[in-house]
């Protein structure tokens, strides 16, 4: 591997992420843990990642599941000690595996001694480590709205200020201009790097800079008491300087991967973050492909073509000016087969393949969230009592006093909640709470296993070479052994049509060139192209299908959901 390859290894990874409390649980106490991940590496390692993505494991009352930090430097008890964390670390190296720690550096716990210490006093030395207000007749400085519903300012009754929260009054925001906020922040990145991680994904890191002084938002809607005030705090004035700060004083030392967690960003703000030119960022998580489908809670169809257009845009756009993170799936997202696929019994298995197909044989660097692998699709528990996500149920609150109903409140909710990502990992059909768990039987999982686990599980999966699970490690393999998945062009084909996503990746002299075709429907579909069809019959070899049988005539016969990529 060249010099430049080596700099950049990242291009040429697949990555897996975990989300720990519902991973594995080791300890029989209902929730996942470090030493469980620890137990389970050999599984991911079979699966043929490269890189782990753990998701938030800082010490943390978990008001919103670890992205809520109360200590950067300590594990949540929950998950087990700083000695578990370094056998995990140790064992991961051993396995040629690398480790992406999450950080959440945007806000902090109100249980942080930093915001301890600010509710103290105006005079306090770290009062200016968080955002305040002064009161305007007891009104807060605007009328911005959080993240997750309700207001995004807090009143303070011992200083009587107002502070800042973008996401709940749990979670207050850092005050980045601050530069000693800053230089707290990259001595926690020099200290974990130095244990020996080989990157970060930095939790909403868009958001670290706000317009000063705060100016109102755009109103909502005429039902909403809370006006957006997106504008002067995503993606705000400084945030640019920040990263590229960020950058000089901590990640040019090492030579690691950081992902940029940013909402509601764009194609332009992508090559800004991640072009090498910048010096910000390796890559980032946009969320504009997965709002296709609708408003958060206002769910709608899927036309495949704005999906095709989006990525089309991306990989055109970034090509040689940046990079492409690419996901279905994470810790935040409901199922994509649950989603964009079909998860009754009879299509779940082929739109699953069929979606995998899709990303991976785009450019940029896969991410395969837990469970994906496998198949495993949307929850509906009966009651509202069984999700623990905040998000969905502030959203059931404000959405029963804006006059929903329940029946309504709750579709939504199954086909949105972040709790469709975050119940348990199905390891076993036989064992209780599929195995998730070595505790007793009559020991819960903190939330509850989705019932389906009897039939979709790892268990299943390991023992059926046709799985989903063996489709993703041939797609994985495919990806390490054939270098144009990586480095080629990309350029779509039949963009017009609504149920075929079709594109090909070449290179610059045309001498290899790989066709990938998706059916994103159950419905047969047939493409007309007598030129695709000459080449197809010509091809040098079909490199995966998630139908077993194929006739010469039939490859643009789409049967319900299928997919193939054949390199010409």
């Amino acid at each position: 591997m060249s010099t430049e390859e080596n700099k950049d290894w990242w291009h040429h990874s697949v990555v897996y992420q975990i989300y720990p409390r519902s991973f594995f649980d080791s300890n029989g106490d209902g929730i996942g843990d470090i030493n469980g991940i620890t137990m389970k590496l050999d599984y991911i390692k079979k699966l043929g990642v490269d890189i782990i993505l753990l998701s938030a494991i800082n010490d943390s009352p978990n008001y919103d599941n670890g992205y809520d930090t109360r200590d950067y430097y300590k594990i949540t008890s929950e998950f087990g000690t700083m000695n578990d964390f370094d056998l995990m670390l140790k064992e991961m190296k051993n396995r040629q595996l690398k480790l992406i720690m999450d950080l959440s550096i945007h806000h902090t716990s109100d249980e942080h001694p930093w915001f301890i210490e600010a509710k103290k006093g105006k005079d306090n030395p770290y009062r200016n480590f968080y955002h305040w207000a002064p009161s305007h007749d007891g009104k807060a400085p605007n009328q911005w709205g959080a993240c997750f519903g309700g207001p995004a300012w807090t009143y303070d009754i011992i200083t009587s200020e107002f502070y800042l929260h973008t996401f709940t009054p749990k979670q207050p925001d850092l005050n980045w201009d601050n530069p000693m906020v800053r230089d707290e922040m990259y001595k926690i990145m020099h200290w974990w790097l130095g244990k020996g991680v080989d990157g970060f994904r930095l939790n909403v890191i868009n958001f670290l800079s706000k317009t000063p002084g705060y100016p109102e938002g755009k109103c909502k809607n005429n039902k909403s008491q809370y006006t957006d005030g997106s504008a002067h705090f995503l993606n705000g004035p400084r945030v640019h300087e920040f990263v590229q700060e960020m950058n000089e004083k901590v990640f040019q030392h090492y030579n690691i991967i950081t992902i940029g967690e940013c909402p509601s960003s764009h194609l332009h703000d992508a090559e800004l973050f991640t072009s090498p030119k910048q010096k910000e960022l390796n890559m980032i998580f946009t969320f504009e492909h997965l709002a296709l489908d609708g408003g958060k809670w206002t769910p709608k169809l899927l036309d495949l073509r704005c999906l095709k257009h989006h990525f089309t845009s991306w990989q055109n756009g970034l090509y040689g000016n940046g990079w492409n993170s690419l996901y279905w799936n994470n810790h935040d997202q409901p199922r994509i087969v649950s989603r964009w696929g079909n998860d009754t019994a009879l299509y779940r298995d082929l739109s699953a393949k069929m979606l995998a197909s899709c990303l991976h044989f785009l450019c940029g660097t896969p991410f395969i969230y837990q469970g994906e692998e496998i198949g495993m699709t949307n929850v509906r528990f009966p009651s509202l009592a069984d999700y623990r996500d905040i998000e969905t149920t502030n959203f059931h609150s404000d959405a029963s006093q804006s006059g929903l109903t329940l029946e309504e409140i709750m579709a939504a909710i199954y086909a949105k909640s972040r709790d469709n990502a975050r119940t348990p990992m199905q390891w076993s059909g036989d064992l209780p709470h599929g195995g998730f768990t070595l505790g007793a039987v009559d020991v819960l999982p903190w939330i509850g296993v989705n019932s389906n686990y009897t039939d979709i599980n790892v268990e299943q999966a390991l023992n059926d070479s046709q799985s989903i699970f063996y489709y993703y490690q041939k797609l994985i393999q495919l990806r390490r052994t054939m270098p144009i998945i990586v480095n080629g062009k990309y350029a779509i084909l039949h963009d017009e049509n609504t149920h075929i996503f079709m594109y090909k990746r070449y290179n610059d002299d045309n001498q290899q060139e790989i066709i990938v075709a998706c059916n994103f429907s159950q419905q047969p579909i047939i493409i007309d192209d007598i030129e695709l069809s000459e080449k197809i019959k010509n091809r040098k070899q079909i490199l995966i299908s998630n139908y077993e049988e194929h006739k010469e005539f039939d490859w643009l016969h789409f049967r319900p959901y299928e997919t193939w990529a054949i390199e010409i």
